[in-house]
């Protein structure tokens, strides 16, 4: 039975999924791809990787992968960017935790104004626990959790 949706309103989909797309790029030393933007091998490795976790299911996988790609796009806004210049990888888990249901149009892609809003949001309620920890551990937890 197939899945359709409307690219005006792309389903939300699991952070994991978002997550490990993440982790592949990371893994193969790609990992700057929300500072530098993504390259036609690094969208073919986060593909990859969201076609092997849902073989089952490939509106599933399309969803994310258009997510994710989109998660890449929104931040070369610069004060996104410049957030994540700031905030190194602590920000990625709450990034992707907000990609993975903020509302998005496949055309246009995420708004940049709520998606940073977003962020300092879920930053703000987090600085604490951002501030007691060391940055590498805040994000290899929160990308294992997800």
């Amino acid at each position: 039975m197939a899945m359709t949706w409307d690219l005006t309103d792309i389903p939300a989909v699991d952070a994991a999924d978002l997550a490990a797309a993440m982790r592949s790029l990371i893994e193969d030393g790609r990992g700057l791809v929300l500072i530098n933007g993504a390259t036609e091998a690094d969208l073919d490795t986060a593909r990859a990787a969201l076609q092997s976790r849902h073989h089952a299911e490939p509106q599933r996988a399309l969803a994310a992968f258009v997510r994710f790609r989109h998660l890449v796009e929104v931040f070369g806004a610069r004060r996104l960017k410049d957030l994540m210049l700031g905030n190194g990888y602590a920000l990625m888990a709450p990034a992707i935790a907000i990609a993975a249901s903020l509302r998005l149009n496949g055309n246009r892609g995420f708004n940049p104004q709520r998606f940073l809003l977003s962020l300092q949001e879920t930053l703000a309620a987090n600085v604490i626990t951002l501030e007691s920890r060391p940055a590498a551990v805040v994000v290899e937890a929160e990308l294992l959790a997800a």
